[in-house]
């Protein structure tokens, strides 16, 4: 059976057998004895968003009471759920990430518990998911934003909306009915600056 550690857009973890790109975490948020996670969702602010392989190094995935493994389809899902690059295993696109953070936001000289203070704000109410209005029409979204309409969730690419899956994103047919913002404001910012995120083959269609 899979693990539990496959982040939606929304920022809910789920089971599936489906790969992605990047891997993250959000603190210790498991048993390493049950390779399950606690009720809790997050253990710190810095929620991350990493490289699958670093300096030739391996991990057992939950198997250690250290940072839980959490697995994002692309960079835009991260994005979405409220992650952002590691400055550590990802320095130079942090660095990007927050120069562009900085120039969208209208801020400067900010540390990465700055961007994260922020980042926290816009990704969560309470426990739940926190959903922003559009500030813009879906065909003037920047590549890598999402938007949630209908408890589904969608990649916008090219100024056209695409259905998120595990598995990647497919095709839509119709407009979408009041849809809302799951992307950060601040990270939206950062997209319509210049920051562009590492989307999933499947939406190159």
């Amino acid at each position: 059976m899979p693990l539990q550690n496959r982040v939606t857009p929304t920022g809910d973890i789920i089971a599936t057998p489906e790969r992605g790109l990047f891997v993250g975490n959000r603190g210790i948020i498991h048993d390493p004895a049950t390779k399950t996670l606690l009720n809790r969702r997050w253990s710190t602010p810095a929620w991350l968003t990493c490289v699958l392989q670093f300096r030739g190094r391996r991990r057992e995935v939950m198997a250690r009471r250290s940072w839980t493994e959490l697995f994002f389809l692309d960079e835009a899902t991260a994005f979405a759920a409220g992650h952002r690059p590691c400055f550590y295993c990802r320095r130079d696109d942090a660095n990007r990430f927050r120069s562009f953070w900085e120039q969208g936001n209208g801020q400067h000289g900010l540390l990465a518990p700055d961007i994260d203070a922020v980042l926290h704000h816009e990704r969560l109410d309470g426990r739940r998911k926190r959903l922003h209005p559009l500030p813009l029409p879906i065909r003037k979204l920047p590549d890598g934003a999402m938007v949630q309409a209908d408890s589904a969730s969608f990649l916008i690419a090219q100024g056209r909306p695409l259905r998120w899956s595990p598995g990647g994103y497919g095709e839509v047919s119709g407009a979408l009915h009041a849809p809302m913002l799951l992307t950060p404001p601040s990270a939206l910012h950062a997209f319509l600056a210049g920051y562009r995120p590492v989307l999933h083959p499947s939406a190159n269609r």
